[in-house]
This record gives C-alpha cells, sequence and structure tokens, in this order.
C-alpha cells in the first residue's frame, strides 16, 4: 500500500509517476491532474490535453492565448 502524494489517501492499486527525475505516487488520475497538470495563463483551467504554447505560457486553448495577446496559434485549422 503507498500514499497518495496529492490526497494522503493509502491506497493498495496506487501508481508511480517519474516527472523530471522526481517520483510521485498517486491514487487516482484526477490525483496526478491536480499535482502534475499546468494551468491556463488566461483562465486557470487545468490543461489535460495537448494545450498551446506561446513562448514559456501554456494555454487551455488559442482562444485563451489570443485573448492573452498571442497571434498565429489555432485548436485546428
Amino acid at each position: 500500500m503507498s500514499t497518495c502524494t496529492t490526497c494522503g489517501n493509502n491506497y493498495d492499486d496506487s501508481f508511480l509517476v517519474v516527472k523530471d527525475g522526481k517520483e510521485y505516487i498517486f491514487d487516482s488520475f484526477e490525483c496526478a491532474i491536480e499535482k502534475l497538470a499546468p494551468r491556463c495563463a488566461s483562465c486557470g483551467c487545468r490543461v489535460i490535453g495537448h494545450g498551446v504554447q506561446h513562448r514559456e505560457t501554456i494555454y487551455c486553448c488559442a482562444h485563451c492565448a489570443h485573448g492573452a495577446g498571442a497571434v498565429g496559434l489555432v485548436d485546428h485549422d
């Protein structure tokens, strides 16, 4: 049994994620997303899909990126 990094739950079916050389144990994908997924720089939602990136800034979609002044990004063409 391992303790979830995010919520502290002890769970017998937890899983290990290694990111940037650091190990995290989670009891659910929900906890993994909460701990590791970036937030959109515009609206603050978790980016759990591809999202878009303008320079070093991550957005959930082109709409949010455009609202922040980024140009040339599209969600699809």
